[in-house]
């Protein structure tokens, strides 16, 4: 069935900014008819939900990405091949639309969002102390839930934004800390040498750097006895029924660096849905299925991969790993060791009990080691999305240098003996 058009009006937002504040020069550009999915209808939509949107451009507007201010400095989408290009991020109309708060958690979406961790366990900042760590008990904090942030400074290439806010963890402490969060649009030549790749001139592409740090207010340390927390940046992007995400992992001794893979946050995985297959883990996207699947620091190499067959997307990200430090067990479980968790994850969105959604999505995600931060000092974690649009054959060099298998072997891996 042919997609309905709709006509658009564009607002085209320039961040000016000076050190006690920010205020956007807007530029109304009268736009042809822009269908549902392109980066325009989603920038067009989400003018509607916030006047001070800040859209970063390069490459003569073909890369460009939309953060919000209002919606807790999230990247919400991008495009790599301008107004009229493909919508790259998870934007939740339905949730946007309702214009009203749920007390578990918004799912505005968002190709990048910014949150603390974790979730669960002995240190959980998202469960009061003593309640069971069911649903029924979760709340997500309001500063990376329904808040806005401020932007501090910026130009048409970078954004920084900044929160100070204040969260009880499960052992009753509340911390206080101030989240600065950079973003920072990049260019091509950066991407090749970022990467280590080269790209075909036929292959469109957007990419883009966020630095979060977070630092303590409180005028006590941050320990193993008062709980501590970490950074967690969440990528939300579309499924399809051929998606698949690719995940490289470090080989070696379970003894030494710990079992290759968790794939039983939401019960194990299905064979026929969980792959592992030479240095590669492969999860299905099709968000028709719920799953999640998790590295430790020893074993993620702090690289992961998506592709998708039918709209020629291929999205890669990298982040900060140290082998060496203490993640986080993020389970809803205080039973469990608080300083046993994992530094990436890997997610599919699909139908939960009582058969409803949250999207569907799927989403790459990355982990800050624990913040074990004296008042006044800071941690750091980088985390970079790269999406490149084109054919399979102009894309396959690329998955081959980052992942070690052609396109044609990662995008099949689940028809030939499913079984890991």
């Amino acid at each position: 069935m042919k997609k309905k058009k709709m006509p658009v009006l564009l607002l085209v937002c320039t961040v000016l900014c000076s050190c006690n504040g920010s205020r956007n020069a807007k530029k109304e550009t009268n736009m042809n008819e822009l269908e549902k999915g392109t980066f325009g209808y989603d920038l067009n939509f989400l003018s509607g939900k916030e006047e001070k949107l800040v859209v970063l451009s390069g490459n003569e507007g073909k890369s460009q990405i939309i953060v919000s201010p209002k919606y807790q400095a999230k990247v919400f989408t991008s495009t790599a091949e301008g107004l009229s290009g493909k919508s790259l991020g998870f934007v939740n109309y339905k949730v946007l639309d309702a214009d009203k708060i749920d007390e578990h958690m918004n799912g505005y979406g968002g190709e990048n969002r910014f949150w603390l961790g974790p979730e669960g366990g002995k240190y959980s900042v998202y469960f009061e102390q003593g309640k069971e760590q069911v649903y029924d008990n979760w709340h997500t904090p309001e500063p990376i839930d329904i808040e806005p942030w401020d932007v501090i400074a910026g130009n048409s290439k970078y954004v920084s934004l900044r929160k100070e806010m204040e969260v009880t963890n499960y052992q009753g402490n509340s911390l206080k800390l101030c989240v600065d969060r950079n973003i920072s649009l990049i260019e091509t030549p950066e991407v090749k040498s970022g990467l280590g790749i080269e790209i075909s001139p036929s292959v469109s592409t957007v990419a883009y750097v966020t630095n979060n740090r977070i630092t303590n207010l409180n005028d006590f340390e941050w320990t193993g006895e008062t709980g501590t927390i970490c950074i967690w940046i969440l990528d939300m992007f579309i499924p399809s029924p051929e998606a698949v995400t690719i995940v490289p992992f470090n080989k070696g001794s379970e003894a030494e660096s710990g079992k290759i893979v968790t794939s039983d946050y939401f019960g194990e995985i299905p064979p026929d849905r969980l792959r592992i297959k030479d240095n590669n883990i492969y999860l299905k996207t099709d968000g028709k299925y719920r799953s999640k699947l998790g590295l430790n620091g020893k074993r993620t190499k702090a690289v992961a991969g998506n592709y998708d067959p039918s709209s020629g997307r291929l999205t890669v990200t990298t982040y900060d790993v140290d082998k060496d430090a203490v993640y986080l067990n993020q389970e809803w479980n205080p039973a469990k060791d608080p300083l046993k968790g994992d530094a990436m994850n890997a997610y599919n969105d699909g139908p939960l009990e009582d058969g409803s959604i949250m999207g569907p999505f799927l989403e790459l995600e990355s982990v800050s080691p624990a913040a074990f931060l004296k008042p006044g000092t800071s941690l750091l974690h980088k985390h970079t999305v790269y999406h490149f649009i084109g054919e399979e054959k102009d894309l396959n060099p690329i998955v081959e240098k980052l992942f070690g298998v052609s396109v044609h072997e990662a995008k099949n891996i689940f028809k030939n003996n499913p079984k890991p």
